[in-house]
């Protein structure tokens, strides 16, 4: 089991001046997955966090600035996206095949 906080919600008193906010979806067969571990890895792979999606698919991270590669896994696949993440809001999709 994971200890990852629910994810969803809106950013209301975030300073996305000051901070990184990676977030975005998990889509698969064109529906958003709910339950699906999103796994925040460095340039190197090394895991660095984990949150579990909303029932929308939805996830968030608070990272630094840089490269990062955002992994899906989820009873129906997997899936990933490598972004580059700047000071302020970063949204992916990670669609799962």
């Amino acid at each position: 089991m994971c200890g990852a906080p629910k994810q969803g919600g809106t950013l209301a008193g975030i300073d996305l001046d000051a901070q990184t906010v990676i977030q975005g979806q998990v889509w698969h067969d064109g529906a958003p997955v709910a339950g699906a571990y999103v796994r925040l890895l460095d340039t190197t792979d090394e895991f660095t966090a984990e949150v579990v999606t909303s029932p929308e698919g939805e996830f968030r991270f608070f990272a630094a600035p840089g490269e990062w590669k955002v992994r899906s896994l989820a009873p129906v696949g997997k899936g990933e996206r490598v972004l580059s993440a700047e000071v302020g809001l970063n949204e992916t999709t990670i669609v799962i095949d």
